[in-house]
């Protein structure tokens, strides 16, 4: 007799199952029952706790890389070395995971988004706060589109050029456009 799978291991299995099969098959062709035959259970198991694949492939990318960017925010001492450090975590998971998922993850997304904005706007009012209380800059207390930048280029970079955001973007979106703004 087989022990029925529960709570934090059977969530850990279907995330497991749903990395692998995005992995295998693309975002394209990834279905609930797909995920479901892989993790030996009925898809209304993944139903009741995503509503949707986009919210799907999003935990399971969460689970693979051990959270999301809010839960790793970046402490080394530099507001530019943070906001570097962010950017390079958001370009790596895009490396990651392909440009169609980046794309079908945000055709499906949904409300979702609200809350992936959310997070990046935490990790930002986190990194400005540090910054301020170091001197760096004046005020933690910038406008939400001053703030949003950094992580919106990057964004515009992943999703409209479709090529690798190289380190250079990187460092210019943060030494020509956003430090300028906050210092």
């Amino acid at each position: 007799m087989t022990t029925r799978r529960r709570g934090a291991a059977l969530e850990a299995d279907l995330l497991d199952a749903a990395w692998a099969e995005l992995k295998a098959v693309g975002y394209a062709r990834l279905t609930m029952e797909g995920v479901a035959a892989r993790a030996r259970t009925g898809k209304q198991v993944l139903y009741r706790r995503w509503s949707t694949r986009a919210e799907l492939v999003v935990a399971a990318l969460r689970h693979h890389q051990g959270g999301s960017i809010g839960d790793r925010v970046p402490d080394t001492g530099s507001l530019r070395e943070d906001v570097l450090e962010v950017l390079r975590m958001m370009v790596d998971r895009q490396r990651e995971i392909g440009q169609d998922v980046v794309h079908g993850i945000l055709a499906e997304i949904g409300e979702q988004r609200v809350e992936v904005a959310g997070i990046m706007r935490g990790v930002m009012i986190t990194l400005l706060e540090r910054a301020a209380e170091r001197g760096e800059i004046p005020t933690a207390d910038v406008s939400p589109r001053i703030m949003n930048l950094p992580t919106d280029l990057v964004r515009h970079e992943i999703v409209l050029r479709g090529e690798p955001v190289t380190e250079r973007v990187l460092a210019e979106i943060v030494d020509e456009v956003f430090l300028p703004l906050v210092t």
